[in-house]
């Protein structure tokens, strides 16, 4: 039997040669014990650092795992121990400043945990949300954070997460018939205090370009809108009402289709914030003033709202807030000494920032 000693002795000479070779295959556990002439067992209790193992064994199964470029697999380690410390994130774009935010909170509380979080988006495709399901459960992770696709009405990948008993909290996006817990801002409200500005403003003429109303969130800004029309006494007309995907290009196209009316609109109320600036752009390319005679209120409060002329009104809608809540919501599901017994249902206020687009004093004012 080769000692130990004289083993690694001998890899230190054959280290060069070794990393010449186009090792195609990947290095396991039983690569280093046939190196070594030792178990399996004794190598992996040798990298967990177990105290029935000597140093100097330690050191020689450190020394071969090194040469031989050896990787561990999390993925078997998970299926061994029951926990991977992997969150998956699905969100339907990264590129928003909303979903970026939550990210970075979530992954803030989370890493403090000890957790590592696994980002997909769905790119608002239901189909690439389902694969990004699968691939996140077949990575064993320990809990799914998500908000849905615009195209998602179909909730049986979601029910597939809930079935394996895997934690799912969704925010933003989310809905009611999962049963699951939910992190947002009261959707409905934010329409009220959006209507409310714009009564204030002297606007008797409101237009809503919405996301579709099959997504809860849009649903309840369309619902919010109609009723806080009808609370002050203003018309209701299904040419003012316009749904959409709210991208710039649709901001853009639905802005142009208001302005073809022949009675125009004396405000727009936009559910996104892309979706307003495309909407600004018309506006000003058909050089129609804003606020005076068109005011313009967003959704989501992106860094641009505040960048472009005129700056643009829009509802904040407490990313980092969501993204810790959700990240703590996930972490109470891993607390052994008290087991959840009720579901988190965080609904958080709306909060209007008002800039020039739809105030004609402060506009004058930043003249």
């Amino acid at each position: 039997m080769i000692s130990l000693f004289n083993t690694v002795h001998l890899l230190k000479r054959l280290s060069k040669d070794i990393k010449k070779l186009n090792i195609k295959k990947k290095t396991t556990i039983k690569d280093i014990a046939n190196v070594l002439n030792i178990s399996a067992a004794a190598v992996s209790k040798a990298l967990h650092d177990d105290p029935r193992i000597s140093e100097k064994t330690k050191k020689a199964v450190r020394q071969v795992a090194k040469n031989l470029n050896y990787q561990p697999n999390h993925l078997a380690s998970a299926l061994r121990k029951g926990k991977s410390h992997l969150v998956g994130v699905i969100v339907p774009r990264t590129n928003s400043n909303f979903f970026s935010s939550v990210i970075q909170n979530i992954e803030q509380v989370l890493n403090k945990e000890g957790y590592n979080i696994i980002i997909t988006q769905s790119n608002e495709s239901y189909k690439k949300e389902c694969g990004n399901i699968d691939t996140l459960l077949f990575t064993q992770v320990d809990g799914i954070i998500a908000s849905m696709a615009n195209e998602t009405i179909n909730l049986e990948y979601y029910e597939k997460v809930k079935a394996k008993g895997i934690p799912l909290i969704l925010f933003d996006r989310g809905e009611n018939d999962l049963n699951v817990d939910y992190i947002g801002i009261n959707d409905y409200d934010s329409s009220h205090v959006i209507v409310e500005h714009l009564v204030n403003q002297g606007r008797q003429r409101i237009a809503h370009i919405g996301g579709y109303k099959r997504t809860r969130i849009y649903n309840n800004r369309i619902r919010g809108y109609i009723d806080a029309l009808k609370k002050h006494n203003l018309p209701i007309e299904p040419e003012l009402l316009i749904e959409s995907s709210l991208t710039i290009e649709d901001g853009r196209k639905k802005m142009t289709q208001l302005l073809k009316l022949e009675n125009r609109p004396d405000a727009i109320y936009v559910a996104g914030d892309y979706a307003a600036l495309g909407a600004l752009q018309i506006l000003n390319e058909n050089k129609i003033r804003i606020p005076d005679d068109i005011a313009l209120v967003g959704f989501g409060d992106e860094p641009f709202t505040s960048m472009v002329t005129p700056s643009i009104t829009s509802i904040n809608q407490h990313s980092e807030e969501i993204g810790k809540q959700a990240a703590l919501t996930f972490l109470s599901y891993t607390n052994k000494k008290q087991i959840k017994q009720t579901l988190n249902k965080i609904i958080l206020d709306a909060k209007l920032v008002v800039r020039e687009s739809s105030n004609i004093l402060l506009k004058t004012t930043h003249k």
